[in-house]
């Protein structure tokens, strides 16, 4: 399905499922099927909203650069097109990022946050991934790629803002320094944090169902 915004951005998602609403929201350079496995083991509960990012997918391809402001707005665009209320948003590594923005805007529909591996600033990137990424931009002038070498930059007092219940996770492997995560932990008012022993930056989450459970006792706890 396509939902247009602002008269220029085509959004592309799936829709399955009954109930409360959830959005999943996908990293840099992949798009909703990575969520695929784990939607399937969702749709019982929840009523599923799998978006693909501008950029990415089939979402409307962008060759100027972007934003995570931007894309928050797209979300948020999104949901009150559709004139979705009571969500719960999921987003992993830039998705995460994004629900972590809405949650600091306090918008009106939000219920809970999930936050998959997310960061806060680029100063976040361990060494030997943040080098991999910095090659990427030299080879390609990705916007995305230039956009994760330069942010966010969430000041992590704002995180004070966020009032809904929040999950962070993080893979014990993952790329970003483990005391971030710990800061967002700290700074949001209701957060939950969860490192994942053995698991790498995406390896619990992409083509993975191994988080379904935890998703729906923490929403509907």
């Amino acid at each position: 399905m396509e939902c247009t915004i602002n008269k220029q951005l085509t959004v592309h998602y799936d829709v399955s499922g009954k109930g409360p609403n959830l959005i999943l929201l996908h990293g840099n350079g992949e798009d909703h099927h990575i969520f695929d496995k784990v939607v399937t083991k969702l749709t019982d509960r929840f009523t599923v909203y799998a978006v693909d990012s501008r950029d990415h997918g089939k979402s409307t391809k962008v060759t100027d650069a972007y934003t995570y402001e931007d894309m928050t707005e797209d979300i948020h665009q999104f949901i009150e097109q559709l004139g979705l209320t009571n969500v719960s948003i999921l987003g992993f590594s830039d998705g995460g990022i994004i629900a972590l923005l809405l949650g600091i805007r306090q918008e009106k529909y939000l219920m809970k946050l999930i936050s998959l591996s997310p960061n806060l600033s680029p100063k976040d990137w361990k060494r030997k991934p943040l080098k991999y990424l910095e090659k990427k931009y030299e080879e390609t002038k990705d916007p995305a790629f230039y956009m994760m070498l330069n942010e966010p930059n969430i000041d992590p007092a704002r995180l004070t803002d966020i009032q809904v219940p929040t999950l962070v996770t993080a893979g014990e492997h993952d790329l970003f320094y483990r005391s971030m995560y710990r800061t967002i932990e700290k700074k949001i008012p209701d957060a939950e944090l969860m490192i994942l022993k053995g698991e790498d930056h995406s390896s619990y989450i992409i083509d993975n169902d191994g988080l379904a459970q935890t998703v729906k006792d923490f929403i509907f706890r």
